[in-house]
């Protein structure tokens, strides 16, 4: 089941992982990225997301997600 929205034009962070989605992966890669714009002096906008791109049957090690932060 797909879900298509259209969402307004907007500025994101972006910090790409790849494995498996968990809480665990997505605290600890929020954490960096949340680090990283801070150190840059960038200031957030927004809760984090998640993006994920990959089929269910693709290896751990090919898949493809994302950390989307919000930037002002």
């Amino acid at each position: 089941r797909v879900l298509i929205r259209q969402v307004p034009a907007r500025k994101v962070a972006a910090l790409v992982f790849s494995g498996f989605w968990s809480a665990s992966n997505f605290s600890r890669h929020t954490d960096s990225l949340r680090a990283y714009l801070k150190s840059e002096g960038i200031e957030s906008a927004g809760e984090a997301q998640v993006a994920r791109y990959n089929m269910p049957l693709t290896p751990w090690f090919m898949r493809r997600n994302e950390i989307l932060i919000e930037i002002r």
